[in-house]
């Protein structure tokens, strides 16, 4: 009877490895769920910043979660951001797989400096002076009655059931005493508290701007949202900004706040157009003004995420082809596939029909890592690049040392005399506390490299620690009940030529 439950338990334990492995792959295969590929697999960008001043450890935690949130926010899966410490200099990583719009994306990273909120004074001409003429420099000249972005210039009138439900005076023109002065930098002293002449890309123009009134630590979090059939951002304002803000728009009724974020004006919406009379935003405030879709994400992501605490210089800017990738792909694949033929090969040859446990076992283990690396890419953008795919072809070495450990212990057992039946469930014992010693120090290994390495090498240690944590598993619940198994079955544990006993070169009354 104890035989029987025994018996039970070890198929128990085999088909239900067998069965979660299978029905998770196809589960996970069904879903179109497939592991995301790195920048060296894949093809994309890898940009390497440098901060301009020494900053603190905190500062540096904030920079990265800025650009990992920039670079999030612009819809991008899979990217990477982590810094480090070289040579007395801060650098931050970036590494964005797949990606293939450089330059917007670059656009997005470098703009660093800090989001200020103004009021709107006139629009202004592109520079234009004479050949060999100097851009005229000094305080900014006050702009013309006739084209100030005054309420009264702009006279807002409401037009209920149109889009957008009102109009204002679309004619004021350009002010031309500002065509001779150059943009203003943002890097200049009091810049955030002078009057401003900023280009305006989305009038194709430039425009002048009053001292700043609120920056972008005012702003809480901001969305694009399809509202009424047109794209928007909304803004949520922290408790302090909701009543700064309170007060500028109040200023601002039916007249323009510029929002300037390096030195450019990213957009310039009416207060309350839509309303006759102003009301507290109660720290939400929508903008719109025809954006497309792009325009509104793109503006969300840079209210959201405009403020670094120190100025980045971009180092190197590396873009890796996706033919190249594929190349670098194929190439690991190829010798890892050979590697682990010839070991299945040999592992058959040697030890027979435990072989046919072995590629089994090889099997299984490569579904469950397949299912593991697609279920994080899918779930929390890890990616796995040519170290990685290193990582798990080194694994491969560790599970087929787990298995030789066994059938090692198993020949010692049958050489002393004893038969493959009583042999299989005494060798697993010593056998397995060798096999966890072993996968814990690799495990120890693994998790102290990925926490003091970065890049590539963390995609190394990471999936070497889960194809160590998987050998341990599939080690008790895979190997020693099949083995246990076959070695309880006179047809398979005889000294045929397959047979187990001939596979631990044993003799022939190691099968009773």
């Amino acid at each position: 009877m104890a035989m029987k439950k025994k018996k039970r338990s070890l198929w128990i334990s085999l088909l239900a490895v067998v069965i979660f492995t299978v029905a998770t792959f196809a589960a996970t295969f069904a879903a179109g769920w497939a592991p995301k590929l790195g920048l060296d697999l894949n093809g994309g960008l890898s940009v390497v910043y440098q901060t301009a001043t020494p900053v603190s450890a905190s500062e540096l935690q904030d920079i990265v979660n800025i650009l990992s949130n920039r670079v999030s926010g612009d819809g991008t899966s899979g990217a990477t951001v982590v810094s480090q410490h070289t040579n007395g200099q801060d650098q931050i990583s970036v590494s964005i797989p797949g990606e293939t719009h450089t330059q917007a994306v670059l656009a997005t990273l470098g703009n660093t400096a800090q989001l200020l909120l103004r009021p709107a004074l006139c629009y202004a001409p592109y520079k234009k002076t004479a050949k060999h003429q100097r851009a005229a420099t000094g305080t900014l000249p006050t702009c013309n009655p006739s084209t100030q972005l005054t309420a009264t210039n702009l006279a807002v009138k409401q037009n209920p059931g149109a889009l957008p439900p009102y109009t204002y005076n679309t004619n004021i023109p350009e002010d031309p005493q500002f065509a001779p002065y150059a943009s203003s930098n943002p890097t200049a002293a009091n810049y955030k508290s002078s009057t401003v002449l900023l280009p305006y890309p989305g009038l194709r123009s430039r425009i002048v701007l009053g001292p700043a009134e609120l920056t972008g630590t005012a702003i809480h979090s901001a969305s694009a949202q399809l509202v009424g059939g047109q794209w928007a951002v909304n803004v949520s304002l922290t408790s302090q900004g909701s009543a700064q803000w309170d007060k500028l728009a109040q200023q601002q009724f039916h007249a323009i706040i510029g929002i300037d974020l390096d030195g450019v004006c990213i957009s310039a919406p009416i207060t309350q157009a839509g309303q006759t009379a102003f009301s507290s935003f109660a720290g939400s405030v929508q903008i719109s003004g025809g954006f497309t879709e792009a325009q509104a994400k793109q503006l969300a992501v840079e209210l959201n995420y405009g403020s670094l605490p120190v100025k980045l210089n971009r180092l190197t800017v590396e873009s890796v082809s996706a033919s190249l990738g594929k190349s670098s792909l194929d190439a690991g694949l190829l010798s890892g596939l050979a590697g682990l033929v010839l070991v299945m090969l040999y592992m058959l040859v040697y030890y027979r029909l435990l072989g046919v446990v072995v590629i089994t076992g090889l099997g299984l283990t490569g579904l469950l890592l397949w299912m593991v690396v697609a279920v994080l890419g899918h779930s929390f953008g890890t990616t796995i690049d040519l170290a990685g795919v290193i990582g798990i072809i080194v694994s491969v070495g560790i599970t087929v040392d787990s298995y030789i450990v066994y059938f090692e212990r198993l020949k010692d057992e049958t050489r002393s005399g004893r038969s493959v039946r009583a042999s299989v469930e005494r060798g697993f014992e010593s056998a397995f506390r060798t096999v966890v010693a072993a996968d814990l120090v690799s495990l120890l290994a693994a998790v102290i490299l990925y926490k003091i390495s970065i890049g590539p090498v963390q995609g190394f240690a990471l999936f070497l620690g889960i194809s160590t944590v998987i050998d341990i598993v599939m080690t008790y619940f895979f190997t020693r009940p099949f083995v246990v198994l076959l070695g309880g079955r006179t047809s398979t544990s005889d000294t045929s030529t397959m047979g187990m006993a001939s596979g631990l070169g044993a003799g022939k009354g190691a099968q009773k």
